[in-house]
């Protein structure tokens, strides 16, 4: 069956999508986007956002939403008529983008669950950033599957804070947004 707002089959099951949304940054906007999704229902499972055009103030923001195929495409529609948004594209269905996040990731032991700590960063590729006699900040940057399996790990070893970035995105091959 098939929606009359897209080609998009109605039934289809709920996916995990990336969206970049080109803006203009200025007062409001972010709050105008978010707006948008909270009033609809819609869950927003990251968001970044930065000025990437600094002379035409232009800002790049990146959403991960999940939902059936009608609804990304009912996304995509409202996102496009907001007044400051000049573009918005869906990186997943133009097919793999590369994504990545930063997460700290801050562990308190001694002893062996510190050594343990320490090997286990360095394996994931983690570097130290503040270390303590009693604990170590670790920055981690790679994909979200990544990051989790890293913060998994740490918690049997004394995790006690995690700050993660968000996802950053950006399509493969010489297309730029």
């Amino acid at each position: 069956m098939k929606s009359h707002y897209s080609d998009a089959p109605i039934d289809t099951p709920p996916q995990r999508r990336t969206l970049s949304v080109l803006v203009d940054n200025e007062p409001g906007v972010l709050a105008r986007i978010a707006g948008l999704f909270s009033g609809r229902g819609y869950n927003i499972e990251s968001l970044t956002v930065s000025e990437t055009e600094h002379e035409k103030h232009v800002s790049r923001i990146t959403i991960v939403t999940t939902g059936t195929a009608m609804v990304i495409e009912q996304i995509k529609h409202q996102l496009d008529r907001l007044v400051p948004v000049h573009r918005v594209v869906d990186l997943t269905a133009k097919g793999d983008a590369v994504e990545r996040e930063l997460a700290l990731v801050k562990v308190i032991g001694k002893g062996d669950s510190r050594s343990e700590a320490l090997r286990i960063a360095a394996a994931f590729g983690a570097r130290s950033l503040d270390a303590t006699l009693n604990s170590f900040v670790f920055e981690l940057t790679g994909d979200s599957e990544e990051i989790e399996r890293f913060i998994r790990v740490m918690a049997g070893l004394g995790l006690s804070e995690v700050s993660r970035t968000g996802i950053a995105a950006m399509s493969r091959g010489a297309e730029a947004l």
